[in-house]
């Protein structure tokens, strides 16, 4: 089991995931904005999304000492944006003869489940995703008294609440604003020397942590 310990983003995907990991860049920290090779792991200092926001229990586990920021969003701005990007993913996550890595296709389908597309459709189905999933975050962090860091990124106070949980500074005072309108190209089009790769070659491979964890 590894020493380093890491920064972990758990926030749902359409949460603000791209632009909190445009600014730990800018905070100099090693970022995978979705991880799927043991070697993003093992270089990035800071991983969000897929498949933190559902592994973090054995993640916790695999890297003790790590810190964890949970993103919310209120639930008119999530629901559509959360609804239009399960909906052009469908058929890539279900589909048997390819489509996604099967870590997107677990992760997706245990956080959304049943991941069908009339759920997909259903705005009651959805907010009761997010909610279970912010309650058990919630749960676990309480009952293994650890800090994590609950902040939604478009309120003013937000960006100081980072700072302050990091015990960094910086100039900037708010987070960029990235990939709105349900756009998810950003993470993509950044270019900066501590932005970590996802896979290799498009490629993913099998997660050390994982050993730990019931798959």
């Amino acid at each position: 089991m590894p020493n380093n310990s890491k920064l972990f983003i758990l926030g749902l995907p359409r949460t603000g995931t791209t632009s909190i990991c445009s600014t730990l860049l800018a905070l100099n920290y090693a970022v995978a904005h979705t991880a799927y090779t043991q070697t993003t792991f093992d270089q990035a200092t800071a991983i969000a999304d897929t498949p933190v926001f559902n592994d973090y229990q054995a993640l916790d586990h695999y890297y003790p000492n790590s810190q964890f920021i949970y993103l919310t969003r209120t639930a008119n701005k999530w629901i559509p944006s959360i609804k239009q990007l399960l909906l052009r993913m469908f058929n890539n996550v279900v589909r048997d003869d390819g489509g996604f890595n099967p870590i997107i296709k677990r992760c997706y389908t245990e956080i959304f489940s049943p991941f069908t597309l009339e759920n997909i459709n259903n705005d009651d189905f959805l907010l009761a995703c997010y909610n279970q999933h912010k309650t058990a975050v919630t749960q676990y962090f309480e009952q293994q008294n650890l800090p994590v860091l609950f902040i939604d990124i478009s309120e003013t106070n937000s960006y100081q609440a980072l700072l302050d949980f990091l015990n960094v500074k910086s100039t900037s005072t708010t987070f960029p604003t990235l990939n709105m309108g349900g756009k998810v190209t950003a993470w993509k089009d950044l270019k900066h020397p501590l932005k970590i790769e996802s896979t290799k070659n498009g490629r993913c491979s099998r997660l050390d942590y994982l050993d730990l964890k019931d798959v």
